[in-house]
């Protein structure tokens, strides 16, 4: 399952809207498998396996989207850890006595069919350090910011703009606007990112390039995660 994957990012969102109330179950599996196909946890399918877990308790959906040597959203053990980084992403269902990791990988049965299988982990606890929304979104700016300023001094060969929606940051009913406004904006620089290329420039410019876009990769993950739990989020006043 590639990174860019909007399985788990999917799963989290609508199972979340689904938990709260703001959806039905087979509204919230339907989003799911629009993402990556028909989807089975072990060799249970989606609807009935979410329908177990919130009868154990099941409270709430964590996104993580870990990165070699940035473990975001990841409290462990280390076969779930590995397994996360590998495929890019996981989710966390939070349960009342335990935590589960599902890991997406695809599906393939005979020549046409084509899903996605969800491999149960055990899962640490849930991490308090990530980032609120508020400071994703500040985080992201900066980044960007960062970004455009180190990118526009380093010259090399045009670059293709990329094709089509960005997929991946459309949050369900009941999250707030500004979730749904950062997940669209770091959703469209991760597409961004995936295009950008250093063939042509020099290894200097390649330094600088790298650089400016690791940190913005950072903070566009970061802002995923929070956007997609920001329907917790207490809410503030102004």
């Amino acid at each position: 399952m590639r990174p860019e994957s909007p399985v788990c990012p999917s799963l989290v969102a609508w199972g979340n809207a689904w938990l709260s109330g703001h959806v039905g179950l087979d509204e919230a599996a339907d989003h799911v498998e629009a993402a990556g196909g028909p989807a089975v946890a072990g060799d249970v399918p989606l609807r009935k396996y979410l329908a177990n877990l919130r009868a154990e308790g099941l409270s709430e959906l964590r996104l993580a989207l870990p990165a070699p040597g940035d473990p975001l959203g990841l409290s462990g053990p280390p076969p779930f850890n590995s397994a996360a980084v590998d495929a890019g992403q996981a989710a966390i269902a939070v349960l009342a006595d335990r935590n589960l990791g599902l890991v997406p990988h695809p599906d393939r049965r005979g020549s046409s069919y084509v899903g996605v299988r969800l491999e149960v982990h055990d899962a640490g606890p849930v991490r308090h350090d990530l980032p609120s929304l508020a400071e994703a979104e500040r985080e992201l700016s900066g980044a960007m910011s960062a970004a455009i300023e180190a990118l526009s001094s380093v010259d090399g060969p045009a670059q293709d703009r990329p094709e089509g929606p960005a997929r991946g940051g459309e949050l369900a009913p009941g999250y707030p606007g500004r979730a749904h406004r950062v997940s669209a904006l770091a959703t469209r620089l991760a597409v961004v990112l995936r295009v950008a290329d250093e063939r042509g420039l020099t290894s200097g410019q390649v330094a600088v390039r790298g650089a400016a876009l690791r940190e913005l990769d950072r903070a566009v993950r970061r802002a995923l995660v929070a956007a997609h739990h920001a329907i917790f989020e207490p809410v503030r006043s102004p």
